[in-house]
């Protein structure tokens, strides 16, 4: 049995009591946590496992992003200054449509690199229409635990030329799912990806979500309202407001995850509450594209699930969890007071938070006996950090002080992934030079 004894300075476990421990140490057995309890209980003389003494770093659950799109990593910063749908119609989509099996590869290792650089573990990703099993081999060999699957689109009015036939389409996604969902050991499941109501007919919306009921664990995911336009357009075509379409058609329960929902009226948020759907929270995007402000206190007082996610790195330029935590807090304050959206309940948003939604809440999200080991370890201990950490403190300087450059080290199943603040996965240099290369190439393609 593989063992690993961590011993940190500080525990922030985020378990139903929010209980913050010191003098504690963690036990590993075979990439879960068998055993919290003070140090003074383990006998680290004779210990038969690794010892990893952390006792300057703070450690917590690994973070949850519950939106994004690895295949549009390569494309940071040839996007910005536009709304969505010209986002779309004149960079997004014309460079997806580029897209080679080596273009996405480097734009999805570029991806994971940042992510598990910046302290996330699990993620929900949409990737893109084609090469798909790219995606998955790049997280399955990453040792990532996440959701994906292609972008589904049978209609496409913004850019017509990226866009295969419905029959492709469900064909495409049920092999890609028939193959990598339950894959890596069960860390990697599929999520079935209709892009939004513009790129999908009924059909392939409908079909999408019956092809879950085939693969136990699966999710449905999918943007909605992130956009004026968009909304206008869907009500154009449908004759009814987004999450009203959705409901009509029947894609709406617990396995549905839906991406921004920052225009929403009173009806369509009692239909996401009694269809229990989850709400992923994406500010930084959203207010670089100008769509809004997501109403998220309301959702958190209604009852409805909220996690985070980064989106693509071209709609933030960033895929921070740091940054998603620290917008989501701020940005309601003017419009809700400074006591909304408190460091604590924007950091569960960001762990447990986005466990729950994805529906694997009972592995990982939260530091508690029998779950997956997906851990990391922040310095506090820095000159632009809060000098007092007592209580609440702690959560106030995660979410507003902390940036990736205060993650050390990182864990994924007990399995290491960075060291002293670098990623063990990828050498940084080929990366650059690779993805470079790769989006000369892409380019000149598109």
């Amino acid at each position: 049995m593989n063992r690993k004894l961590l011993i940190p300075g500080r525990i922030v476990t985020v378990n139903p009591f929010n209980e913050i421990l010191d003098g504690c140490a963690l036990e590993i057995a075979d990439g879960t946590i068998e055993r919290i309890a003070p140090v003074d209980q383990f006998d680290t003389d004779r210990y038969s496992g690794e010892i990893f003494d952390y006792r300057n770093l703070v450690l917590i659950p690994g973070f949850v992003q519950t939106h994004i799109h690895l295949c549009q990593t390569l494309f940071r910063g040839l996007a910005d200054g536009l709304e969505l749908l010209d986002w779309l119609r004149e960079r997004i989509f014309p460079y997806e449509n580029a897209h080679s099996p080596g273009s996405l590869r480097a734009s999805v290792r570029l991806g994971l690199n940042d992510l598990i650089r910046g302290g996330t573990t699990t993620l929900l990703d949409m990737g893109t229409l084609r090469h798909q099993e790219v995606v998955f081999q790049e997280l399955i060999s990453s040792g990532m635990r996440g959701f994906a699957g292609s972008s589904l689109m049978d209609r496409n009015d913004l850019f017509p030329s990226f866009k295969e036939s419905t029959g492709w389409n469900i064909e495409a996604s049920y092999n890609w799912a028939r193959e990598f969902h339950d894959s890596g050991n069960g860390r990697v499941k599929y999520g079935f990806a209709p892009r939004f109501v513009l790129s999908c007919s009924e059909k392939l919306l409908k079909t999408a979500k019956e092809m879950t009921k085939d693969f136990p664990g699966s999710l449905y995911h999918t943007h909605s309202s992130e956009n004026k336009d968009e909304t206008e357009t869907v009500r154009r075509m449908t004759g009814k407001e987004n999450i009203e379409y959705f409901e009509s058609i029947g894609v709406l329960d617990s396995g549905t995850v839906l991406a921004h929902c920052v225009h929403l009226n009173n009806a369509e948020i009692k239909s996401l509450k009694k269809n229990n759907v989850k709400v992923s929270h994406c500010p930084s995007s959203n207010l670089k594209l100008g769509s809004g402000v997501a109403p998220i206190p309301e959702y958190l007082k209604e009852g409805i699930s909220v996690s985070l996610g980064s989106d693509g790195a071209p709609c933030n330029n960033s895929l921070s969890i740091f940054n998603e935590m620290r917008l989501a807090s701020l940005i309601q304050k003017p419009l809700q007071g400074s006591t909304s959206m408190d460091a604590l309940t924007v950091f569960r948003l960001a762990t447990i938070g986005g466990a729950q939604a994805l529906g694997i809440g009972n592995e990982t999200g939260s530091i508690e006996t029998g779950k997956k080991a997906d851990l990391v370890l922040l310095d506090l201990e820095r000159a632009d950090q809060p000098l007092q950490l007592n209580g609440e403190q702690i959560y106030s300087a995660i979410v507003y002080s902390c940036t990736k450059e205060n993650v050390r080290e990182l864990f994924i199943g007990g399995e290491r992934k960075v060291k002293d603040g670098k990623c063990l996965l990828y050498d940084e240099e080929k990366l650059i030079s690779d993805g470079k290369s790769e989006l000369r190439n892409l380019l000149a393609r598109a």
